[in-house]
């Protein structure tokens, strides 16, 4: 994996880190065990096309540089309420609910992290550590990974670093159980989180260029609906999540499909489409 994959792995949209593209899109990136009957090259041919698809999602991402730019430009302040309020975090039960929210607070640490709140960061970061030790996902937010983030939030291109890293160890527990279901919701979750971020931003600053952003992300939302397709065979969650994306791909069919710029009202419409999936993940 080369330095230049690393800086683009984990940032979502204008202002959020989407972990899962470390999950889905660097390593395997089946996140599928392969019958014993399917030949060598057979297997790397779907593995290939498989990772196609998860580096698909994310080809619209701005790197950190531009991300943090943009969010200077607009005169983007830090807000805490864009964020999953962390006492949620011990509050999920299900598979899906913890793969969603752990892509949620996965794109919450990233926003954090742009504003230098250590403290802040600290906190949702140990989120993340509840909801991978709840998914089973041992050893990827220990207290090792703790100290180095701490001890790099400054250095924003090495904590994203080794965030990635982070999530490196959990996909290789997915890929060895046989879960992709539960990597592409972590992808889905931190996909929405990053919009929904991008969208309050957008709102709060009227900053023309988020909102451009924003209709980009219908691509990526395209992309993100054929991982999530993939997988809906491996948990019941995924079709419940895929329903919900396919309706926010309904409103982004209004934009023009060649600049797929928003007007007023559309992008009104995207944002509370957003918003209510949004909210309907991190409810408890």
């Amino acid at each position: 994996m080369t330095v230049n994959r690393n800086k683009k792995t984990l940032v979502k949209a204008m202002s959020a880190l989407t972990i899962a593209v470390a999950l889905v899109s660097c390593n395997s990136a089946n996140n599928e065990k392969s019958d014993s009957t399917v030949s060598a090259d057979t297997t790397k041919t779907i593995n290939k096309e498989k990772s196609s698809k998860a580096k698909k999602v994310f080809a619209t991402i701005p790197e950190p540089v531009e991300t943090t730019k943009l969010l200077k430009d607009a005169g983007a302040k830090y807000n805490a309420s864009y964020l999953n309020p962390v006492e949620n975090a011990s509050k999920y039960s299900s598979v899906k609910a913890k793969a969603l929210n752990l892509g949620i607070y996965g794109s919450d640490l990233s926003f954090i992290s742009l504003y230098d709140q250590t403290q802040e960061a600290l906190l949702y970061l140990k989120c993340t550590n509840t909801l991978a030790s709840a998914l089973g996902i041992n050893g990827a937010f220990d207290e090792n990974t703790t100290t180095r983030i701490q001890n790099n939030m400054d250095k924003k291109d090495s904590l994203m670093a080794i965030i990635s890293q982070s999530y490196w160890t959990a996909d290789s527990y997915l890929v060895d159980n046989g879960q992709p279901g539960v990597s592409s919701m972590i992808v889905a979750g931190g996909w929405v989180e990053g919009l929904y971020i991008a969208t309050r931003v957008a709102s709060a600053t009227k900053n023309e260029g988020i909102v451009a952003q924003i209709g980009q992300q219908k691509t990526s939302l395209t992309n993100l609906l054929e991982l999530l397709d993939n997988s809906k065979t491996e948990n019941a969650g995924v079709v419940e999540v895929i329903k919900s994306l396919n309706d926010l791909k309904a409103v982004f069919e209004s934009a023009d499909a060649t600049t797929m710029k928003l007007d007023d009202a559309l992008f009104k419409k995207i944002s509370d489409k957003t918003n209510e999936i949004r909210n309907s993940i991190i409810k408890p």
